[in-house]
């Protein structure tokens, strides 16, 4: 069985081939870094016009590095949401053209699923397992208990990690995009330097905040004149921000493995994706907590923790060989939660 697949939800243009036998065929990823960088950020018209102008090279790319034909496939398939709408949509009906003209099944993938899965792919992890979801624009702990299955049990109540990572570069003067340049100058600081906040540390529930940690070290460097935000300051400011992600993180989690492990006793693995995931330190912390609790931490490979069309072609296999398909009335969607039963979020956030 091979899947196409293809990534249009936010500023990476990405298309991609896998199989049933976990084999990445073709992975194609077009950042669009240099085109956002001056505005600081993604800004969704010129991602959309992006998508649009590179999404066929791309396919194309993928399919010669593959060696195969439109009709080698067995289903196309698409992030049909939750992103940044323009951008669904070019990559849907660009999936949907494929499908059409090659007369293939057509299935619209969500993009938290392509996360939830990429371990599947990489790892062959077994259901049920513990999830971290965390990224620039989604922070959730799920259990995933089946493609399709997903019972939510913690998400962000303001801002996302990744988000917070951003904006707290951002305020430093380190660029766009702000999270891994932050990360690599906090190897240089001392984490011990600020007293920075743990949000929600100790109480029950698997809930994060992150949005008052990001204040507090706007206080700080508020308390600096700017001759005197040095690159030491900068740094030790970074690694205390880093740490104190880091426990709060290690704290919401170590809930969520406790509610994990008595509803499912058999569960071995806690798998974190997304982009964050690849930050090391982070995943330094989680391999602390699962040591302590007897699991196994599972992170993807760095190049599909971040978004990429290989984890869209995996779960969009993984729908396809249970028999599901969609049709070509599919309508993007901005916004899609994994757990459609889970109760609303107690403050406005990300993209559920």
């Amino acid at each position: 069985m091979i899947v196409l697949g293809i990534e249009t939800s936010c500023d990476e243009t990405a298309a991609a081939i896998v199989n049933d036998r976990r084999e990445i065929l073709a992975n194609r990823v077009l950042t669009q870094l240099e085109e956002h960088k001056p505005y600081g950020g993604v800004v969704p018209e010129i991602a959309a016009r992006a998508h649009l102008e590179h999404l066929d090279v791309l396919v194309a790319m993928a399919m010669d590095d593959a060696g195969l034909d439109f009709a080698d496939l067995d289903a196309v398939a698409c992030t049909g949401g939750p992103g940044l709408i323009g951008g669904v949509m070019v990559g849907t009906m660009t999936a949907k053209a494929i499908a059409f003209a090659a007369h293939k099944p057509f299935i619209a993938v969500n993009h938290l699923e392509g996360h939830a899965l990429t371990v599947r792919l990489t790892d062959d992890v077994a259901f049920p397992y513990l999830l971290l979801l965390v990224s620039g624009g989604h922070c959730q702990i799920l259990i995933v208990k089946g493609v399709g299955q997903y019972k939510r049990i913690g998400t962000t109540i303001d801002d996302a990690v990744g988000e917070a990572f951003d904006k707290t570069a951002k305020m430093m003067g380190l660029g766009y995009p702000g999270g891994p340049a932050l990360e690599q100058l906090a190897k240089k600081g001392d984490p011990l330097r600020f007293g920075l906040p743990r949000p929600l540390r100790g109480r029950p529930g698997c809930d994060f905040s992150f949005s008052g940690l990001k204040t507090a070290v706007r206080i700080y460097l508020d308390g600096f004149p700017v001759e005197q935000q040095t690159d030491t300051v900068k740094a030790d400011l970074a690694a205390s921000f880093q740490r104190a992600v880091g426990e709060t993180l290690i704290d919401r989690t170590r809930n969520a493995v406790y509610q994990f492990m008595n509803e499912h006793p058999g569960g071995t693995t806690l798998v974190v994706a997304g982009g964050v995931a690849a930050n090391q330190y982070l995943q330094t912390r989680l391999t602390e907590l699962t040591d302590q609790a007897g699991l196994k931490l599972v992170a993807p490979p760095i190049a599909l923790c971040t978004d990429n069309a290989a984890m869209i072609a995996w779960a969009g296999l993984e729908r396809f060989r249970l028999g599901e398909q969609d049709g070509l009335d599919f309508k993007p969607r901005p916004r899609w939660p994994l757990d459609p039963d889970a109760p609303k979020r107690p403050g406005a956030g990300v993209k559920a």
